[in-house]
């Protein structure tokens, strides 16, 4: 099932509202560690999309603003990384997602990507979120791990404001609680669907220690299938997962990616869950 990429909505009305039942996934290595190395990612989850007939938009980030420390991989920045991406979707198809940093880059990246996701971090960056909505892209808003689920009320008002059409997704990734550590509150889930629009789930960021390595942010990969499986049962309506070929190589983030070769039967376990909620 090749995905085309100007119909990237994924069972989410123009209004950014879930229209089916379809569980659909974001998946991709953290970062753009070479254009090769996306293609084949890409091409492989491709693979899995097709025999399995699921929705996936493929995720990388061109550059990782929030590393650690100074010394850490950030990736191959905005010109290359938006070239490495194009060459993604021109060779599978796939609809592409990365991550804003700068309200400057909106219009480049939209050029690319057909969704763009305000980090963590940034979520509450106006400037940021006005940026994004006047692409016209849908808009991947991830939780920040300070806040309460209710107060994305206020990020999703902001996109609202500037374009009543907007396509805004919200995803959940985790809360910080003590030192690097996160915890998950499903009931985060059923909040914000309160508000509208399709609320996805990042079962690999919300196993990550941040910070827990000193120098670099550790994680707890076995728990990704619990984290996942419980999200599908508590109403997610997409599942977001960083995988790579070999996360203990990963340049960014491999302590709690998700071991590409392990995909295809964790999405199918996800998918009879999902077949089973909704009976």
């Amino acid at each position: 099932m090749q995905t085309d990429p100007k119909n990237t909505d994924c069972s989410v009305s123009t209004h950014g509202r879930q229209s089916g039942n379809q569980l659909f996934f974001i998946l991709g290595p953290c970062v753009l560690e070479g254009a090769d190395f996306a293609s084949d990612i890409a091409h492989k989850i491709l693979e899995v999309a097709q025999e399995l007939k699921i929705q996936v938009f493929f995720k990388s980030s061109f550059d990782k603003a929030n590393r650690t420390s100074a010394e850490s991989f950030r990736g191959p920045g905005l010109g290359q990384g938006l070239e490495w991406l194009q060459r993604v979707k021109e060779m599978t198809g796939l609809p592409v997602l990365t991550d804003i940093h700068h309200p400057e880059q909106a219009a480049s990246i939209a050029e690319v990507a057909d969704v763009i996701q305000i980090p963590a971090f940034l979520c509450r960056q106006t400037d940021l979120l006005l940026a994004a909505a006047d692409t016209g892209r849908i808009v991947n808003i991830k939780k920040g791990q300070f806040l309460a689920p209710w107060d994305m009320h206020q990020a999703v008002s902001k996109i609202r404001q500037r374009s009543s059409s907007a396509r805004i997704w919200i995803t959940e990734r985790g809360t910080s609680f003590g030192y690097n550590n996160l915890v998950v509150d499903f009931r985060s889930l059923p909040v914000m669907k309160e508000l509208g629009h399709p609320v996805i789930f990042d079962a690999t960021h919300s196993v990550q220690l941040p910070g827990g390595k000193g120098t670099s942010s550790g994680g707890q990969r076995e728990f990704v299938p619990l984290m996942a499986r419980a999200a599908v049962a508590a109403g997610a309506d997409g599942i977001f997962m960083e995988v790579h070929p070999d996360p203990e190589r990963a340049l960014c983030d491999g302590p709690n990616s998700w071991p590409l070769d392990q995909l295809k039967p964790l999405v199918q376990t996800l998918l009879k869950i999902r077949k089973a909620v909704n009976e």
